[in-house]
């Protein structure tokens, strides 16, 4: 095994601004980020891919473990492809609903209106689906292993779950299980899992949500 390079450093690029301007933005990000809902009424209407990869290299920019960067983003824009996902989630997602799912779990989703039925998977112009990489093939053959992989997948995730907001478009993080047919599907090395499936796109006129609530500060902080 070859000797690691010495580690290089290069300066970092920032500018701390004035505290009133950190609060005015702490507020505004705040502000935003409270308006991000889930939506499951889509517009078929199109993104242009410039758009979603802008995106995609948004979620890149993620800290991850060891700079391994384990993650791999496939975006489904072909309406066939997105409709053998949408079959094989629904196939999946009728066995969990009739016979895997306990009750417990069933009636925590009785708030939120779920069923068997995908339809957004094929009404939305794309899908973003997420694979965590657990290892990598390196040009000499070698497998390179990953660290703190499902953690800093989910961290690339919500990286980009809060840029498709800032964006104005809207998505759904959709965990299928299992989901095994996107590796299929998708044609992926064995190397990589499916991690998130997020369809993207404009919300479909009069799209409607389910009236819930967060938690309040008190129940999610606590200040040592």
């Amino acid at each position: 095994m070859s000797k690691p390079e010495r580690p290089r450093f290069i300066p970092l690029e920032y500018h701390r601004p004035p505290e009133y301007e950190v609060r005015a933005r702490t507020r505004e990000l705040l502000q935003l980020m409270r308006r991000r809902r889930s939506v499951r009424d889509f517009s078929p209407d199109p993104v242009p891919t410039e758009i979603l990869t802008d995106l995609i290299c948004t979620a890149s920019q993620a800290p991850s473990g060891a700079n391994r960067q384990p993650w791999r983003f496939v975006l489904v824009t072909d309406l066939t492809t997105r409709r053998k996902i949408r079959e094989a989630a629904e196939a999946e997602e009728k066995k969990s609903y009739e016979e895997r799912m306990p009750e417990e779990w069933l009636l925590a989703l009785e708030p939120l209106g779920t069923n068997w039925h995908k339809e957004f998977l094929d009404i939305a112009p794309a899908l973003i689906v997420v694979f965590r990489k657990d290892w990598e093939t390196l040009a000499d053959g070698r497998k390179q292993k990953g660290y703190y992989v499902s953690e800093s997948a989910g961290i690339a995730c919500g990286f980009l779950i809060s840029a498709i907001h800032q964006a104005g478009l809207v998505c759904l993080t959709h965990t299928p299980s299992p989901m095994k047919f996107l590796v299929e599907i998708l044609h992926r090395p064995p190397e990589e899992k499916p991690f998130l499936l997020i369809p993207v796109g404009y919300p479909a006129p009069g799209a409607r949500i389910p009236d819930i609530r967060r938690k309040p500060l008190a129940e999610i902080l606590s200040v040592v």
